[in-house]
């Protein structure tokens, strides 16, 4: 991760919270000791595991979703093209 410094923060806070915005968080110190994390709001949380099962009643899966297009697809095999 990239650490910056304050003064460098200063002078270069829109191009550094572009990064930021864009997937490139950055530290800035302060006599070299890390002061502050700068992330985008929506990054996910370092650690945090999404969660299985969260579309849940969004939508249904037929009973055959295992077996359809079963004969387009044999057919694709069994063609002598």
């Amino acid at each position: 991760m990239r650490i910056v410094n304050m003064h460098e923060a200063k002078t270069h806070l829109s191009r550094l919270v572009e990064a930021a915005a864009n997937g490139e968080p950055f530290v800035i110190a302060r006599a070299g000791t890390p002061l502050v994390k700068v992330m985008a709001v929506d990054a996910p949380v370092p650690g945090h595991k999404r969660r299985v099962g969260f579309l849940e009643g969004r939508f249904s899966v037929p009973d055959d979703f295992d077996r359809m297009g079963a004969g387009e697809i044999a057919a694709m095999f069994d063609s002598d093209t």
